[in-house]
């Protein structure tokens, strides 16, 4: 895919490969707010009560109101599937579960919730007329997305076997990993998928979490992918900042 602007179009995702992200706040009108003075995203009424951002008019993410009090709020990927009911179907033959069934969404694909044998949620995205993102892998876009688990074979062998590969780092162009809990996270924690976007400068990038009333998670550290800092937004979801 070409990363010169405007000419960088969608494109679509194989099987395994994260092609969305979606954030469940409390507060979309204070989600805008936030998350369209850190990346400069412009904001347009998506499927239902959710908003799309978009950067450079391609679409990059949505904000999506929580229905329920005691959802989580949190950032979720989501992976590619040509038929989402098959792969609920292999998630649970795996051992992990089906959260949400697959659900049609305005023509634009079908969207399911599922989860690891650990815990960790992630979903599925079946594309219709949206294949996802419009841009990705620069700055205000999605980056990587990092596995925090407590068994990383077990891991690999979910993962692996849903999508026919070593999901975490085998592909040219890699933008998941797997690390273990406790690397960054306290053991307490639970299994999770931490979303990552990618910033221009990460010192500038945490200054404007802090003005816009964010919060610095875990300080800034070294990867194989890059430098990173773990941060929360104004509503609590967590999310990484990603500078090469």
């Amino acid at each position: 895919m070409a990363e010169n602007g405007a000419s960088v179009i969608e494109e679509a995702y194989g099987e395994g490969v994260p092609c969305w992200v979606d954030a469940q706040l409390p507060d979309v009108e204070a989600g805008r707010r936030f998350y369209g003075g850190l990346f400069g995203w412009a904001f347009e009424p998506g499927p239902g009560t959710s908003v799309w951002a978009r950067l450079a008019g391609r679409p990059v993410a949505a904000l999506v109101p929580k229905t329920d009090g005691r959802m989580p709020t949190v950032w979720t990927v989501y992976f590619a599937t040509p038929d989402a009911e098959a792969l609920g179907r292999r998630i649970a033959a795996a051992g992990g579960q089906l959260v949400t069934a697959p659900l049609p969404v305005d023509g634009l694909g079908a969207v399911a919730l599922a989860a690891d044998p650990g815990g960790a949620v992630f979903g599925l995205w079946q594309p219709g007329s949206h294949p996802g993102f419009g841009r990705r892998r620069e700055p205000g876009t999605f980056a990587w997305a990092e596995l925090y688990t407590r068994d990383a074979a077990a891991a690999n062998a979910f993962y692996g076997g849903l999508f026919h590969e070593a999901l975490f780092g085998a592909r040219a162009e890699p933008d998941v990993g797997r690390a273990d809990i406790g690397e960054v996270f306290p053991a307490e924690m639970p299994p999770h998928f931490l979303v990552h976007f990618r910033v221009a400068d990460l010192d500038d990038a945490l200054a404007a979490v802090r003005r816009l009333g964010g919060r610095l998670q875990v300080p800034p550290f070294g990867t194989s992918y890059g430098r990173v800092a773990v941060v929360a937004d104004d509503q609590g979801a967590s999310f990484a900042l990603l500078t090469r």
